[in-house]
């Protein structure tokens, strides 16, 4: 637990500076100065943000509404749009700089996803919410939650050459149990790329809601190798918290994922919370006609993170109502390196979905996954 006492001293320190410019005059100034960072929970450790990539175009195309953030190789990651108006679905391809805290990211690459005609897809065809870049950098998956469906693309010229199946209660109704945006927003792999699993940001109408506002939704796992053919292997149920949805997962190791959960209330703002959750013993709940009446025991055990609400608002500046400005929609997630002496580096990035009153913002965290 080295890094969790280097925190404890980080917040000790700020703490003592905190007095001391209270209690000095010749420090008042340095308040204006916000800080970079700082503790938003005993295993997590804000480090910076950035809105370099707010409100700006690549190549002609709005680098907007970004719903999914997978590091391809260090320094480097991809940001998959989602269903913006007519314009074509595309990954965009950023540079990441963030060793020393606070990140600067910036547009180096552009891909238009296009079917096997070569025609590309549009917001009115596909909406991309969740990304995973399979091992070889030479092809991508990517989840539409209109359908649903998950299809592999390659990243050369974007067009795609295979998808996965989805079985049929999955499928928006009335073909299937699925409601409308509430399907495939999460899309996450193991580091052998051998599991997949694609996370559902709202229940099956046979699943619904508890008394207590949370839904119960199913996470799907696919088995089968990078580039290749996947099977749906289980189904594991997941429970958010109440009013919150499931808006991305990460693989930590075999038994250990990060979820993301995400929720707006208008004239309040957003709610983003980091759980870590437990595959250990995961029941499969494939046979379940109805998680309406499952046990508590069969709903996958998850942990609080880090509520992004009590991150330091460093700087930051809303366009809308938020209870931190540092808060906005954020939809996407990815899991980094070490950092040396303060556990793995956690990128997240949220989606403007092409508003005015949105911000497209780049955030970096340390976490302890101990």
């Amino acid at each position: 637990m080295r890094w969790k006492n280097s925190l404890a001293a980080t917040v000790a320190l700020a703490t003592v500076a905190l007095g001391g410019a209270l209690a000095t005059p010749q420090t008042a100034a340095a308040q204006h100065d916000p800080p970079t960072g700082g503790a938003c929970s005993a295993d997590a450790q804000f480090l910076g943000f950035s809105d370099s990539l707010d409100k700006t175009t690549y190549e002609g195309q709005p680098v907007a509404g970004l719903s999914a953030l997978a590091l391809t190789r260090p320094g480097h990651a991809l940001a998959l749009v989602d269903n913006i108006g007519t314009t074509p679905a595309r990954v965009f391809g950023l540079e990441i700089e963030a060793r020393r805290g606070k990140p600067e990211v910036a547009v180096e690459s552009l891909t238009i996803l296009r079917r096997s005609d070569g025609t590309p897809y549009t917001g009115a065809d596909f909406d991309g919410e969740g990304l995973v870049a399979e091992r070889g950098g030479r092809s991508i998956l990517a989840s539409s939650e209109r359908e649903p469906s998950i299809r592999r693309f390659g990243l050369s010229d974007g067009t795609e050459t295979a998808s996965l199946p989805v079985p049929d209660r999955f499928r928006v109704a009335p073909a299937g149990e699925a409601a409308t945006n509430a399907t495939f927003e999460a899309l996450a792999a193991s580091r052998d790329g051998r599991t997949l699993f694609a996370g559902m940001e709202g229940p099956l109408a046979a699943d619904g809601t508890d008394a207590d506002g949370r839904s119960r939704n199913r996470i799907l796992r696919y088995e089968g190798r990078p580039g290749g053919d996947y099977r749906v292997a289980a189904q594991h149920a997941y429970r958010p918290d109440s009013g919150l949805s499931l808006v991305e997962l990460v693989v930590v190791d075999r038994g250990e994922l990060l979820a993301l959960e995400r929720g707006y209330t208008p004239g309040v703002g957003n709610t983003i919370r980091i759980f870590t959750v437990s595959l250990r013993h995961a029941a499969d709940v494939t046979d379940r006609a109805s998680l309406a009446d499952a046990p508590d025991d069969v709903f996958l055990k998850k942990r609080l993170l880090c509520d992004l609400v009590n991150a330091p608002p460093s700087g930051a500046v809303a366009k809308q109502p938020q209870p931190n400005p540092l808060l906005d929609n954020v939809e996407g997630m990815a899991l980094g390196g070490w950092l040396p002496g303060r556990g793995r580096q956690l990128f997240l990035i949220s989606d403007d979905n092409g508003g005015a009153t949105q911000i497209t913002r780049f955030y970096s965290l340390a976490v302890d996954l101990s």
